[in-house]
C-alpha cells in the first residue's frame, strides 16, 4: 500500500523546473501569483503542511511558530539565509530548519564585483547621461573613475563568497585584505595572497573598498555603524551583497551626501524595500533590487536542494542541510 505523501506549501512562486519536481514528488500547494503570502496566509499553510517551503521574505518569528499545527514537522527554507525564521523556537517545538547554503556562491561574488566595477568606474552614471542623449563626445576629463588594479580591497567576512570575491579581484589586480572571525587557514591564506586584520577598524581605515560579505547574526549588526564607517577614507566605497542590517544606512547616506565616502553599491538594504530615499538621489550610489543570486541556474540550484531535504526528511532522515544552532 502506496504511503500518503507530504503536503508541502511553497509560500512565493519558484522556477518552472522545480515547482514541477515538487508536483511530482509530494501533494504540494503552489502560490499562485508572486506576491509574499501575508501573516494570515502564512498562519494557514502552517497549520495544514507538513512541510512550509518559505523564502526571505517570509518571517517566521514565535508567534508564528506558536500557531503551527502539529503536522508542521520542516521548514524547508528556500534561501540560505534564515534570520528570518526563529530557528531556536522552531526547535523548541520539533520543527527541523533546513537552507539551501553553498549554490550561490559564484552569482553572489559575481554581483559584489560588478557593484565595485560599477562605482569605482562610474558605470551608471554614464549610462544616465546616454539615456539623456547628453553626451557631447569623449573628452579628457571626462567621466573619470578609478583604476581597480592596485586598489587596496577589505573584505568582511571570508565565507565561501568572500573567498570567491577574492579570487575575482584578484583577476583585476586588486589587493586583497580580510577581517574574519577566524582566520583562514595559511594555505587559503596563500592561495588567495590575502592579508588578515583582527582588528576591523585598523582594516577600515586603510582599505580603497569594502565589501561586505558576512551573515546577519546579533553580532554582525550594524556591524558597519556611524564610528566605524567615518574610519574610512574618503576616496573609499562600500559594496554590499550580504544583508542590510550590517551597515547602518542612515550613517551611511549621511557621509555619502556630505563627500565623507566616495560611493556604495548596495544590493541589499536595511528596512527591505523601505530604502532611504536620499539614497535614491546620489549619483555615486549604484542600487539594485536584491539580484545577488538571481541567476536562472542558481535558482534552479536552490530548488533542487530544498527538494533533496524534503525527500531525505521524508525517508526518516535529517536532512542534509538542516540548520542547527550553533551554526548562526
Amino acid at each position: 500500500m502506496a504511503r500518503e505523501r507530504l503536503s508541502v506549501v511553497v509560500t512565493r512562486r519558484l522556477p518552472e523546473p522545480v515547482e514541477t519536481r515538487l508536483s511530482e514528488l509530494f501533494d504540494v500547494t503552489l502560490r499562485s501569483d508572486d506576491t509574499p503570502m501575508s501573516r494570515q496566509e502564512l498562519a494557514a499553510a502552517m497549520k495544514e503542511a507538513d512541510v512550509l517551503v518559505p523564502t526571505v521574505t517570509d518571517s517566521i518569528d514565535a508567534a508564528l511558530l506558536g500557531q503551527a499545527g502539529e503536522k508542521l514537522k520542516l521548514i524547508a527554507n528556500y534561501g540560505a539565509g534564515v534570520d528570518h525564521i526563529d530557528v531556536a523556537t522552531a526547535r523548541q517545538r520539533g520543527i527541523l530548519v533546513s537552507n539551501t547554503p553553498g549554490v550561490l556562491t559564484d552569482d553572489t561574488a559575481d554581483m559584489a564585483m560588478a557593484l565595485i566595477m560599477a562605482v569605482v568606474r562610474r558605470i551608471p552614471e554614464g549610462l544616465a547621461v546616454m539615456q539623456k542623449g547628453d553626451w557631447q563626445g569623449w573628452a579628457p576629463t571626462a567621466m573619470l573613475g578609478g583604476r581597480l588594479a592596485g586598489r587596496r580591497l577589505g573584505i568582511l567576512g571570508m565565507g565561501q563568497i568572500g573567498q570567491a570575491v577574492a579570487r575575482r579581484a584578484r583577476a583585476f589586480g586588486m589587493q586583497i585584505h580580510y577581517n574574519n572571525r577566524r582566520r583562514l587557514r595559511p594555505e587559503v591564506e596563500s592561495e588567495l595572497e590575502a592579508t588578515y586584520w583582527e582588528s576591523l577598524d585598523q582594516m577600515v581605515a586603510r582599505m580603497d573598498v569594502i565589501s561586505v560579505n558576512c551573515p546577519s547574526t546579533p553580532s554582525t549588526f550594524h556591524l558597519l555603524n556611524a564610528r566605524r564607517l567615518k574610519l574610512m577614507k574618503p576616496s573609499a566605497v562600500v559594496v554590499n551583497t550580504s544583508r542590510g542590517e550590517v551597515i547602518d544606512e542612515h550613517a551611511l547616506t549621511r557621509m555619502l551626501r556630505n563627500n565623507e565616502v566616495a560611493g556604495a553599491g548596495l544590493d541589499v538594504y536595511e528596512n527591505g524595500t523601505d530604502i532611504n530615499p536620499r539614497l535614491r538621489e546620489l549619483p555615486n550610489v549604484v542600487l539594485l533590487p536584491h539580484m545577488g543570486s538571481a541567476t536562472l541556474e542558481g535558482r534552479i540550484e536552490m530548488g533542487e536542494k530544498v527538494l533533496l531535504n524534503i525527500k531525505t526528511f521524508e525517508d526518516g532522515h535529517r536532512p542534509p542541510d538542516q540548520v542547527v544552532l550553533a551554526m548562526l
